[in-house]
């Protein structure tokens, strides 16, 4: 049996506080997972939390349907971490490639899997998607509320 996983991030402003939610399921079990950021991230830094988190969280090796509706994520993990990685976490233009800190993470998780990787169009209706973008809001609006000193008595 396959994991499907539904990733999304958010930002209030980008950048900004963020946040990421997570959804699993594998058979009849489903899981949520969220958290946030109440310092200043970037929407990409937490489209890239997300599916770290939830592959990170699997407790053994599976096959997993990954689905993200960030192009960034899904384009940069198929298709441009193959040569950040031969250029020394270069890009093409000889810049260090961004967030390479979360890319080199999220390529240790995916590699203990056999992920496959799914762009979903984000905002369109899919159910899993906007129950991830729901959770993605409300680990940003909990590490804010964290964040926040208690009043004093």
């Amino acid at each position: 049996m396959t994991v499907a996983i539904h990733t999304d991030g958010a930002c209030s402003g980008n950048p900004g506080p963020g946040g990421w939610g997570a959804v699993l399921k594998y058979g009849r079990h489903e899981r949520e997972m969220c958290g946030g950021e109440a310092t200043t991230t970037t929407n990409n830094r937490m489209e890239l939390t997300a599916p770290i988190r939830a592959l990170e969280s699997l407790t053994r090796p599976c096959a997993v349907d990954l689905y993200t509706d960030s192009t960034y994520v899904r384009n940069g993990i198929t298709q441009w971490m193959t040569n950040w990685k031969r250029n020394g976490w270069q890009t093409q233009g000889k810049t260090p490639v961004k967030n390479a800190d979360l890319w080199r993470r999220l390529d240790a998780a995916a590699a203990v899997h056999e992920v496959r990787w799914h762009w979903v169009k984000g905002h369109a209706g899919n159910e899993d998607n906007e129950r991830a973008d729901r959770l993605a809001v409300k680990g940003m609006h909990e590490a804010i509320a964290d964040a926040q000193p208690a009043p004093l008595d």
